[in-house]
């Protein structure tokens, strides 16, 4: 028995060290880079319209490879929403963004976003303006290939009853050069 349990220890070890030393010649190629040829600069951009319904938003976002398998960055988001006799709506803020790409075709995320959201509804439905804060945290999931990551996230703050999301969980698609 405890022969068994020697040989499959042995094991182990024998695969921790070939993954250690493999990541090692990795993280040697990576520490020779510059500060700028770690930076990657990416976001979004969304256009929709229709007969009564315009929605425009910009997401630029630049993140940072502390090492080839955490990133951590900054991004702005700036959105116009109008639905034609009803509401006109501007949102704006910044965002926090973490990746981890624990192997390469997997990446997962957090996001921590604030945004200021100016609602203007139209007069004739007697309803309030509205300006609030709106704060979202992201956990997500994505595949990775090459600079295109598609996958979903969730915020785990999500709130119906006052939430410029309509749902908590959201499908994207991030891009970084």
């Amino acid at each position: 028995m405890k022969v068994g349990i020697l040989n499959h220890m042995t094991k182990i070890v024998f695969v921790i060290s070939l993954f250690a030393y493999s990541g090692g010649a990795k993280a040697q190629e990576f520490e020779d880079k510059d500060f700028w040829s770690r930076v990657h600069f990416g976001g979004g951009l969304g256009v929709g319209f229709g007969s009564n319904y315009t929605n425009i938003a910009l997401a630029p976002s630049a993140i940072y490879d502390f090492n080839p398998y955490i990133s951590a960055g900054i991004g702005l988001q700036g959105s116009y929403v109008k639905d034609k006799n009803f509401y006109e709506s501007y949102m704006y803020g910044p965002s926090l963004i973490v990746l981890g790409n624990p192997i390469p075709q997997i990446q997962l995320s957090a996001e921590l976003e604030q945004l200021r959201v100016n609602v203007d509804y139209d007069d004739k439905f007697g309803v309030p303006n509205d300006n609030f804060w709106n704060t979202a945290l992201f956990l997500g999931i994505g595949y990775r290939t090459n600079n295109v990551t598609l996958g979903v996230r969730y915020n785990v703050l999500h709130d119906s009853g006052k939430n410029v999301y309509s749902d908590a969980l959201m499908p994207f698609v991030r891009v970084y050069f």
